[in-house]
């Protein structure tokens, strides 16, 4: 199953731009809400199964374009990240191979919607495709062999990250607050579950910078699994329905390159995860605001 957030309601991915609304399919309203089907994600994953061809044609079909589709997991209470996960990330970065999964984390508010304009603050902005696991049912001290239960799926993230931020105190010594600002957290363009995959543990992923792939790799090239992860985070932390782990990026990062490479205006930057589907950004510049204050062109938010 595949599911989407489009224009706020729970669809169920039929086509390439086409769904099942899933509270008109089922008769249950309550269930429009994305983050209303997450918290009940057993139960709608059996109800969707259970739909049969009339009431997939009983005024419940829906139709979209990129811009209806929003993010899937629209409100996590937390976006949980894992750095240096792969080893030759680790290596680009100069930085020693962690013997435990580094984490931090995103602010939510940095969350954007799979298609659309983001914008970036300055000239150090970096890209980082990533598979981001969506949490499906609360895991606390889940043990690594029970993990794949608690994960309602799989979907893309991009970890855009102001450099000049991220490196302010010393190499990596700011990621949080480097990779937070608002639009620099998209997530799309749908859920997949774990049974989409031929093996869950083998997922691709790349990025595109305006049709040059500049990453490609693979989730079973990751340090630390997607089951380890989720147990070792669940160990201090309570994963509730909805949030969203950031499982690490592969190398070809812009700051790993000799000399240097960063984000541009104008630049269309594509993140892919095999089985998910495809995100596409266009990259604005910061624009100065009436004032001289500098004004975000994605939502007029100030920095």
């Amino acid at each position: 199953m595949r599911f989407a957030n489009v224009n706020g309601r729970s669809t169920l991915v039929a086509g390439s731009a086409t769904g099942i609304d899933l509270a008109r399919a089922t008769g249950d309203e309550s269930l429009a809400d994305p983050r209303t089907a997450l918290s009940r994600w057993e139960e709608v994953t059996e109800r969707a199964a259970g739909l049969d061809r009339g009431s997939r044609s009983s005024g419940a079909t829906v139709t979209w374009s990129e811009n209806d589709l929003l993010c899937p997991s629209p409100a996590p209470g937390q976006i949980l990240c894992i750095g240096l996960n792969y080893v030759t990330h680790a290596v680009e970065s100069g930085l020693a191979i962690p013997d435990h999964p580094f984490v931090f984390a995103k602010f939510t508010s940095s969350l954007a919607a799979p298609f659309g304009p983001v914008t970036i603050s300055n000239d150090t902005i970096d890209w980082e495709a990533e598979v981001v696991a969506v949490i499906g049912k609360t895991a606390h001290r889940v043990p690594e062999s029970e993990a794949w239960g608690h994960v309602a799926g799989i979907t893309a993230g991009q970890d855009v990250s102001d450099r000049s931020v991220q490196n302010r105190l010393g190499v990596n010594s700011q990621p949080t607050l480097g990779k937070s600002r608002p639009g620099y957290g998209p997530v799309g363009p749908f859920i997949a579950t774990p049974d989409e995959f031929d093996d869950p543990d083998d997922i691709s992923v790349s990025c595109a910078i305006n049709g040059e792939t500049v990453q490609s790799g693979s989730t079973r090239d990751l340090i630390f699994s997607i089951p380890e992860v989720v147990a070792y985070l669940s160990d201090v932390v309570v994963l509730r329905p909805g949030d969203l782990i950031f499982t690490g990026t592969p190398s070809g990062v812009g700051i790993g390159r000799t000399p240097p490479r960063f984000l541009n205006d104008g630049d269309v930057l594509e993140t892919t995860v095999g089985g998910v589907g495809t995100m596409r950004h266009a990259i604005r510049a910061q624009q100065p605001g009436p004032t001289g204050a500098m004004t975000a062109t994605r939502s007029g938010t100030k920095e």
